[in-house]
């Protein structure tokens, strides 16, 4: 009940009561009227506004740093593209001695690059998805931890320490292994003599075996985070069912972590694309164009980059190994693009 007590004196009338204002105490205030809230507004819609900024500037600086690289490369190349006396895209030679009659392609150095990358991959994914389950289903916690910590070791090791291994060590102990592909399988392309001896050990076989050690902790890391997010209702429900441990694997943790698995497959695919010290001292350079043998030596487009680095004093035979680099960062952008979007797949979903 409203209570109103009227008062008349000299023509003022005062009333109160709970809605009439006669209690502000107990009302709300309006930050529009109250200073120190509207100040404390302000500096967050401020704070706000200079986040926002500083963020968009991070991201733009990357987006434009990516852009500036391409156009630096693409400038760069033209003019020596211009001048090239063979295909681009479907010579085997790269001969850049004269810079009047440059004659240079990328065909053996992609098909080395694809190849050894390929290889790698199709060698490190089973091994790394089967220890991402291993450490996520199967080891105990107290094994896992460390477990995961040294596998994850192997992507500290530097390039060339993977590249002396694989020349003085890995290549003798593969050659046995080279030679029994090439006898049993040697009607098949991929294992057929290659422009190199076997017995040297420095082919594309033993490169992918070197390269598919070296991705092992990507694929393995992101394929474990993966596992690891599962949920636990579905493993539940599968064993609610009567599920064996491998059939709760086959049917809950691989189909969640696929997309995961794919990511990280192409992640790794990327690095050992774009590695080039280790693959510059396994393989053997070979004059003869390759064939798309496992046995096969030459350059990736990496490791010819680096091997006349030395030489790059003119502007247009040091143009020709900028396009080979061009080609490179295009290959290497679109895999990696592939995998975000793949990862991202996995997220909205």
């Amino acid at each position: 009940m409203t209570v109103h007590n009227d008062v008349t004196a000299g023509g003022r009338s005062e009333t109160t009561g709970p809605g009439a204002g006669g209690d502000n105490s107990r009302m709300p205030s309006d930050p529009a009227t109250d200073p120190a809230k509207s100040s404390r507004a302000k500096a967050s819609n401020k704070s706000e506004l200079i986040f926002r900024s500083l963020a968009t500037a991070a991201g733009a600086t990357i987006v434009a740093a990516i852009a500036l690289i391409a156009l630096f490369l693409l400038i760069k190349a033209v003019p020596s593209i211009g001048a090239n006396k063979a295909n681009f895209f479907t010579s085997s030679q790269f001969n850049t001695n004269d810079a009047n009659n440059l004659k240079f392609g990328i065909k053996d150095l992609f098909m080395v690059t694809v190849m050894s990358a390929l290889m790698a991959l199709v060698i490190a994914v089973p091994i790394g998805v089967g220890i991402a389950l291993f450490l996520t289903q199967y080891a105990p916690k107290a094994l896992a931890r460390p477990f995961s910590m040294l596998v994850d070791l192997l992507a500290a090791v530097p390039s060339i320490v993977f590249g002396l291994w694989g020349f003085l060590v890995l290549a003798e102990k593969l050659v046995p292994v080279e030679r029994f592909f090439n006898k049993t399988f040697g009607w098949f392309f991929l294992f057929d003599q290659g422009n190199v001896s076997i017995d040297g050990g420095g082919t594309i076989f033993t490169a992918g075996v070197v390269l598919a050690v070296m991705i092992l902790p990507i694929i393995t890391s992101v394929s474990r985070e993966v596992f690891n997010l599962t949920p636990r209702a579905h493993i539940e429900a599968a064993q609610a069912l009567g599920a064996t441990k491998w059939e709760v694997v086959r049917m809950t943790v691989l189909p969640y972590g696929r997309s995961g698995v794919i990511a990280g497959s192409m992640l790794g695919l990327g690095r050992a694309l774009g590695e080039t010290i280790a693959v510059l001292i396994v393989l053997r350079t070979a004059q003869q164009a390759g064939h798309w043998s496992l046995f096969d030596g030459g350059y990736t487009f990496a490791s010819k980059i680096a091997s006349a680095a030395s030489e790059f004093s003119q502007a247009l035979p040091t143009g020709a190994y900028i396009a080979a680099g061009f080609v490179l960062f295009v290959l290497t952008f679109v895999v990696n693009a592939l995998a975000r979007i793949a990862a991202g797949g996995k997220v909205n979903g």
